[in-house]
């Protein structure tokens, strides 16, 4: 087992490196790269994400997997998994929910996380044997337990298509909850469970990155994490609640 606190040393201040980059950025003219369907590329994205690999490789031996350049060698038990701009398409539209999102994982068990809301200068972080943190404070999910009181976060995948059978699937689970809120980042959604902003997020399809760092700190914060059904493009089904809801 690498040393958990060395290695969270190294997502923090990748992290932060990154964002600080992005925000400087934000207000240039921002290059396009491609924008097909519902996915969108610009070149601060692989901009960001190669500030983080050549700060982590200076640092770590460790293999990556980023979303911008796939794996830089075989993944071993361990790996980082990096993703440089989470909400990309908000960035962009200057909506200010979009982060960067660094975690160390041990096969589908994330062990590390660091997530940067560089829009708010909040810094979440936690390892499996630590607590939770935004900057200095430590974080706790909330207590709520029924559907009916309580918010779920999720979102609908970059896909070309979808069933109605899908969104009828959907509604009808939207139905239990008193609130629904999509937001357009699968890592700022799952530090708002582990904060206690809401008790739920939930995605299927989703990418490994975009969840990796926020399912360490969610189980942190006291919540409950279940990442599965992994796929060869690393797109998952991720489902974080705050441990107390209702099945």
């Amino acid at each position: 087992m690498p040393d958990l606190d060395s290695c969270l040393q190294i997502a923090k201040s990748a992290a932060l490196l990154a964002g600080d980059y992005l925000k400087e950025q934000q207000t240039k003219n921002l290059k396009i790269l491609s924008n097909n369907a519902r996915d969108l590329k610009l070149q601060i994205d692989i901009d960001a994400e190669e500030i983080i690999k050549e700060y982590i490789t200076q640092k770590s031996s460790l293999p990556i997997l980023a979303e911008e350049s796939g794996k830089s060698g075989d993944l071993d038990e361990f790996f980082w998994v990096v993703d440089p701009l989470d909400g990309t398409s908000n960035f962009l539209r200057n909506i200010p929910i979009s982060c960067v999102s660094i975690s160390l994982m041990q096969g589908l068990t994330s062990v590390i996380g660091a997530i940067f809301d560089f829009n708010n200068s909040d810094l979440y972080y936690a390892h499996k044997d630590s607590k939770a943190y935004v900057n200095n404070l430590e974080l706790s999910v909330s207590s709520l337990n029924l559907k009916k009181e309580s918010t779920l976060v999720t979102g609908i995948p970059a896909k070309d298509n979808y069933s109605d059978e899908e969104f009828k699937n959907m509604i009808s689970d939207f139905q239990s909850w008193k609130k629904i809120r999509m937001i357009g980042s699968a890592a700022m959604a799952s530090v708002y469970v582990a904060s206690g902003k809401a008790e739920a997020y939930k995605e299927n399809g989703i990418f490994l990155w975009d969840i990796a760092a926020g399912a360490a700190i969610v189980e942190a914060a006291g919540g409950q994490i279940s990442i599965s059904n992994l796929q060869p493009d690393f797109r998952v089904d991720a489902n974080f609640t705050n441990k107390n809801l209702e099945k």
